[in-house]
């Protein structure tokens, strides 16, 4: 493996050695990042996992986390958009997530899954809303983050392999 050279072109900020950097002014140490990359009050509205593996193993690595986030001190929801059928209410009860704060949404005979993530999305009613959308196309994944956006949420997807 070869790594090309740093040179002085291929950085953008100014490098201070230790020593310079104990010497230098604060505000040449410290320098606030520009404006246009960082975004403090509108965190990341689209996630995307990938388990791969056998099923009840993939479960079981999902479970932590979906328990962190059904004990979000929030008022909104966790929902989950058609998960699959493994993921049941005993399977949720067992895996010690917090079934008061959990939304369980399957479409209806003529609605996708991704149409009802988004849904649920723009209404703002959940704090994060997880699919399990797989594939899902880049044209469907920029409607899961403007419906995000729209509804102040978080979008998850969870694609199972």
């Amino acid at each position: 493996m070869q790594f090309s050279p740093i040179t002085a072109s291929s950085v953008q900020h100014p490098q201070l050695s230790l020593f310079e950097a104990f010497i230098a002014p604060v505000n040449q140490v410290f320098q606030k990042p520009p404006a246009d990359t960082w975004r403090a009050e509108a965190p990341e509205a689209f996630s995307e996992l990938s388990f791969r593996g056998a099923p009840e193993n993939c479960l079981s690595l999902l479970a932590p986390m979906l328990r962190e986030l059904s004990d979000v001190e929030h008022m909104r929801w966790l929902t989950l958009v058609a998960p699959p059928a493994s993921l049941t209410q005993s399977w949720l009860r067992e895996a010690g997530l917090n079934r008061e704060r959990i939304l369980l949404l399957q479409p209806k005979a003529n609605q996708t899954s991704l149409q009802l993530a988004c849904e649920a999305l723009r209404l703002g009613r959940s704090h994060t809303v997880v699919s399990w959308a797989n594939p899902l196309s880049s044209h469907g994944r920029q409607q899961l983050i403007s419906a995000a956006l729209q509804g102040e949420a978080q979008s998850l997807n969870i694609r199972l392999g």
